[in-house]
């Protein structure tokens, strides 16, 4: 290992419900495998809002924006008015125009077996950009709800170019546009276009077609097979990549990644699950493939293969499985199974 000076410095957010055992188990690994990560902890979400009155306080964005690069467990944006989404805001504050969620299937015997696709999510446009307002009728002052999307041409282009980029670094072979240009023709026209157009420049490399968002749903269940990497909005993204987590297994086995020009932020799909928080049953494998895509992109890859091949041996070899996954491990009893096998 190098000297800890030499270390990567990122920042890492432990966040609310079950984010800190996850983080604890991964982080453990992480030192295990002899990671290169000089740590900045710093609160998040609830704990966060106890503390300096802010789900994101000052504090925090400044360490991303110092490091470029974070890890951080579930954070919860409390429920009503006051605060807005904290994972819309950390897009919007750092420019993290793509989302990589990834799903494989490590457990065998389920539904589906030999899944391994890749969707890659415009991540600060389209719908999720939220200027809602309501419009008053009669007595009720919100009768009408309007809410507006905005793709534009050169976002749809950059996101284009990262898919495409990341398919051919990556040795894949399609890409498949996902939209709804027959009904939003021009929300979704738009992106459907400059993805089009963006894939003619990389023809000779790979393969590209495109579905509408509906379809695409029904046959990522009838013969999820026949996709490889899709690119699409933010809105039909973030359905479509909890469809694709159910064919593995659940949310518990899916890590994104959000990656901008200047920063990226690595997390589970999952929320905080404050329901388990505590009971040292919760599943760190979504958070832990998070870190392996977050060495990944510090070109640390033989490391991060190491942890997944130890993540492979314990689920197939030992069979060791948290409770989300039909077993009786522990979150520790997975940490230190996992850590084994890095031996």
């Amino acid at each position: 290992m190098t000297p800890a000076a030499k270390k990567i410095p990122a920042t890492l957010v432990p966040g609310d419900g079950i984010g800190p055992e996850i983080v604890a188990a991964v982080v453990e690994i992480l030192k295990a495998a002899g990671e290169p990560f000089a740590w900045e902890r710093h609160d998040g979400g609830m704990s966060a809002i106890k503390k300096h009155g802010d789900p994101l306080p000052p504090g925090l964005l400044a360490s991303i924006r110092r490091t470029g690069l974070a890890l951080k467990g579930p954070l919860t944006t409390p429920v009503g008015g006051g605060f807005r989404s904290v994972n819309v805001r950390l897009r919007e504050e750092f420019g993290l125009f793509a989302n990589v969620r990834p799903v494989k299937s490590i457990v065998p015997g389920g539904r589906f077996e030999h899944i391994d696709l890749v969707l890659i999510r415009e991540n600060v446009e389209g719908l999720y950009l939220a200027w809602e307002h309501y419009l008053a009728i009669g007595n009720d002052p919100q009768a009408v709800a309007i809410s507006s999307g905005v793709n534009t041409r050169a976002g749809g282009e950059r996101i284009a170019r990262f898919a495409f980029d990341y398919a051919k670094k990556n040795g894949r072979k399609k890409v498949t546009i996902v939209h709804k240009a027959n009904v939003l023709k021009a929300l979704t026209g738009l992106f459907l276009e400059a993805s089009r157009a963006t894939g003619e420049k990389y023809k000779k490399k790979l393969k590209t077609d495109d579905r509408i968002v509906d379809a695409c749903a029904m046959q990522l269940v009838l013969n999820p097979w026949q996709f490889d990497v899709i690119l699409t909005t933010n809105l039909f993204g973030d359905i479509l990549s909890d469809l694709m987590a159910g064919l593995v297994g659940g949310l518990g086995m899916a890590p994104g990644a959000n990656i901008g020009d200047k920063a990226a932020i690595f997390e589970a799909v999952h929320g905080s699950a404050p329901d388990i928080a505590g009971k040292g049953i919760a599943n760190p494998l979504a958070l832990l493939l998070a870190a392996c895509l977050m060495l990944d992109h510090v070109n640390k890859k033989p490391t991060a293969d190491r942890i997944r091949h130890a993540i492979d041996r314990v689920i197939r070899d030992d069979g060791l499985r948290t409770p989300d996954l039909g077993g009786k491990a522990k979150t520790k009893d997975f940490t230190r199974a996992v850590i084994k096998r890095l031996k």
